[in-house]
């Protein structure tokens, strides 16, 4: 079943396609059923040997992709939500198509506002994807023990539309501000002092601005790290850095909670010092693997290390 875009007279306007110069056929074998070389499947009977197969009123066969993501975001977020999301090589084929045949179903578009990023990239300035396998998962970063959040924190260094250009380099940078920012928390709820609370709106403010200014949020962190060295109450730092990570995602709130606790004055044997200085000579050599058998080692024992920016920290299992 396919999708006549003729009958959409606002199809080009998204993405302000010249469809003249579409290139229909780049990928796949055109499909004999469409009209338009840009008309697209809503409903795929021509691969029968596909691992997918459903029967259905227009034969067995499985959804097109663009009918899988507006069926999902329908699904679990109704007819009509605030943001879709995306690359954006999206724009001109698959949020496009999103559009039209919500407009089919609906007559409106699912979505209200629609933001695409730009890629993240390698060395080179590549692209990373998959297909390139130049791709970098959070097991690799786990393996190589830094806190995922540090990638999250690191995106958050760039504005969406720009892109990210990722080495090791700049994601250890980003883990060493994060820790830096964990351990001003960490301050926050130990000291609270008591001075009087002064006007914080101007800081609400602030941060909110960054985000109304098309998702800021490179200056929205700028914010973050200015009001911590303000005058305001250690309450009132906390209260804000609480209530902004609802939006920054850095699990602030979990600082001081942790089943670990940073160990200033334990006494440490010196098996446990043996190890730990096993497991940075691997760490030095690349030996990923094998420090992280040492890491289970040193956990077996009832300590944690915690990698940062400056160097690794012992923790001690709490009683």
């Amino acid at each position: 079943m396919v999708f006549d875009t003729s009958k959409f007279s606002g199809y080009a306007k998204f993405a302000k396609l010249n469809l003249d110069q579409q290139n229909a056929g780049s990928r796949v074998e055109v499909d004999p059923e469409k009209k338009n070389p840009w008309d697209f499947l809503l409903w795929v009977t021509n691969q029968p040997n596909h691992v997918m197969q459903w029967d259905s009123p227009w034969g067995k066969g499985f959804p097109g992709w663009h009918i899988e993501c507006t069926a999902m975001s329908v699904k679990n977020l109704g007819n009509q939500f605030d943001i879709h999301t995306g690359g954006k090589e999206h724009v001109p084929v698959h949020h496009t198509n999103e559009i039209a045949q919500a407009y089919g179903a609906f007559g409106r578009q699912t979505a209200n506002c629609w933001v695409h990023n730009d890629w993240l990239k390698g060395k080179g300035g590549e692209k990373m994807s998959k297909s390139k396998g130049n791709f970098v998962t959070v097991q690799d970063l786990l393996a190589k023990g830094i806190n995922p959040l540090a990638l999250r924190y690191l995106i958050l260094t760039s504005h969406y539309r720009k892109g990210l250009n990722f080495d090791f380099e700049v994601l250890r940078a980003a883990e060493k501000s994060l820790s830096r920012l964990y351990e001003i928390v960490a301050g926050l709820k130990r000291n609270k002092d008591d001075r009087k609370d002064e006007p914080d709106n101007i800081w609400q403010k602030n941060f909110i601005a960054a985000l109304e200014d098309d998702l800021n949020l490179p200056e929205a962190l700028a914010v973050v790290w200015e009001m911590t060295k303000s005058n305001l109450s250690d309450k009132q730092k906390l209260s804000l850095l609480l209530d902004w990570d609802r939006i920054l995602g850095l699990k602030l709130g979990e600082v001081g909670s942790e089943k670990w606790e940073v160990s200033r004055e334990v006494g440490v044997g010196s098996e446990i010092k043996e190890l730990i200085g096993k497991r940075e000579l691997l760490r030095k050599e690349g030996k990923w693997a094998e420090a992280d058998k040492v890491r289970k080692q040193i956990e077996e024992k009832g300590y944690w290390i915690e990698d940062t920016g400056e160097g690794s920290k012992l923790k001690v299992k709490r009683q």
